[in-house]
């Protein structure tokens, strides 16, 4: 027996969900050593998960987590250093996470918002987006896709305070670090 009043019916969506393939993903950075150069390092371990709307990438959603302790910069003694207190804090904060909060597509660009949460600071951060923009089937039957991403962020705000001054003025370590992800994706069944 009909009241009169239909059902809502829930909005269909073409919501897929992807896995990062961890060794076919890299986590990048860069960062100024005494004014003079760039020293760049990656993050080795980036795992996580990736949900797609292609209908409508409002719906889409991004979670990345990086192992803190997986840093390389090909210096061993540096690299200490870095998951040391003074920098990265690694047995108090073993991960780098990134939750996404939306993406934006402006002008054939793709911005991807989200919370990045260092040494357990979580500060709001935009990455610009290289979506590869195809869906390739491997040699065992998975499906594939890929995405670049760049941002710029300041150590500071994620409190990463050490430095040491250096006698003709400015500072050891640069405040900017220029961030540079790429990755592919496995789509899960």
């Amino acid at each position: 027996m009909s009241s009169g009043t239909s059902t809502p019916v829930s909005p269909t969506t073409n919501l897929t969900q992807w896995e990062i393939d961890p060794s076919h993903t890299s986590a990048h950075f860069g960062v100024r050593h005494m004014m003079v150069s760039t020293v760049r390092g990656e993050f080795t371990k980036v795992s996580g998960t990736v949900q797609i709307d292609a209908r409508d990438l409002s719906r889409s959603s991004v979670h990345v987590v990086i192992d803190a302790a997986s840093i390389n910069t090909r210096d061993p003694q540096r690299d200490a250093h870095l998951r040391s207190a003074d920098f990265l804090d690694v047995d108090n904060h073993p991960t780098i996470e990134f939750d996404s909060t939306r993406i934006i597509r402006d002008s054939g660009s793709l911005k991807l918002v989200g919370d990045l949460t260092i040494r357990g600071v979580t500060r709001e951060v935009t990455l610009d987006v290289e979506d590869a923009g195809v869906e390739l089937k491997d040699p065992w039957g998975g499906v594939r896709r890929g995405a670049s991403a760049k941002t710029r962020v300041n150590r500071k705000d994620f409190g990463l305070q050490w430095n040491v001054a250096l006698e003709a003025g400015g500072f050891v370590v640069g405040d900017d670090v220029r961030i540079e992800i790429d990755v592919e994706l496995v789509k899960k069944d």
